[in-house]
């Protein structure tokens, strides 16, 4: 189940049609002379059941990517839509019934409620919004996240890597279209971590589910379809198929143009 997408994937056309796009989305932090531009008139497709990991240095605006395509964060200018829905413009309210309604989540740090059992943290959302479970799908996901035997227990009873899993259920219970992923191996060991992209991985290939990731380490955007690369707020590359060698000396050359570039600054204002 941990294997990397590039040994099984089972092909990269999106025959499923498109969980998310933007087109020309804008980012700024500030205004003024102090403002930060943190996306750049990007334009991306998220293409459904499909592993999308994102990736970039810091600062790149990888994690800004992800807020505004889930709806977390406001754009400058652009559009975004999920699905068929376009979410720029819409209000609060709206927008959070569409996050709880349509979207999962997993962030590194768990968010898990200590005072609740596995069980009730993985169906909080809906118990929130008063939506019964679809108990044979909650079913499923339990088992295939290996869950059945900690379910009783509280997060404080539980391994990194199981309240991660934990976490990975939860996103998964109301199935919804698509799956944000913030670093979510970022807290865990390697062999926690190997476990939970290994989940994430059978969420495609096994549910059919929609995933993006935002990762900094070569190893997890292994496990994706696609990787996507950016670079100063703007997607600057992609590889299909990636392996975790092919993703380091990718990310090693936009350190040396990035490294280069410096140069030249600091040489000009000598």
């Amino acid at each position: 189940m941990s294997t990397p997408a590039a040994e099984h994937a089972p092909g990269l056309t999106p025959d499923g049609g498109i969980a998310a796009r933007a087109r020309g989305l804008t980012k700024a932090y500030g205004s003024g002379e102090t403002a930060v531009l943190a996306l750049d008139s990007v334009d991306v497709d998220i293409a459904r059941g499909r592993f999308t990991a994102v990736m970039g240095p810091s600062g790149s605006g990888k994690s800004t990517l992800m807020h505004c395509l889930a709806g977390l964060d406001s754009v400058s200018a652009g559009r975004v839509w999920l699905g068929d829905t376009e979410i720029t413009g819409m209000k609060d309210r709206e927008l959070t019934r569409l996050r709880r309604d349509r979207i999962g989540f997993m962030f590194q740090s768990f968010n898990l409620v200590p005072t609740l059992t596995a069980a009730e943290n993985i169906t909080l959302p809906m118990d929130i919004a008063g939506r019964r479970p679809d108990g044979a799908w909650l079913d499923q996901v339990i088992d295939t996240l290996g869950l059945r035997e900690r379910l009783s227990h509280r997060p404080a009873q539980l391994s990194g890597g199981q309240q991660q899993r934990v976490a990975c259920a939860r996103a998964l219970a109301s199935r919804p279209e698509l799956i944000f992923a913030d670093e979510p191996t970022g807290n865990l060991d390697s062999r926690a971590g190997l476990e939970v992209l290994g989940f994430l991985r059978g969420a495609v290939d096994d549910l059919g589910q929609t995933v993006v990731m935002v990762t900094h380490d070569p190893g997890a955007a292994a496990h994706s379809d696609l990787v996507l690369f950016l670079a100063d707020g703007r997607i600057v590359d992609e590889m299909a198929r990636p392996t975790a060698d092919a993703v380091l000396e990718r990310m090693k050359a936009f350190d040396v143009v990035r490294g280069r570039l410096g140069d030249d600054v600091t040489a000009h204002e000598g």
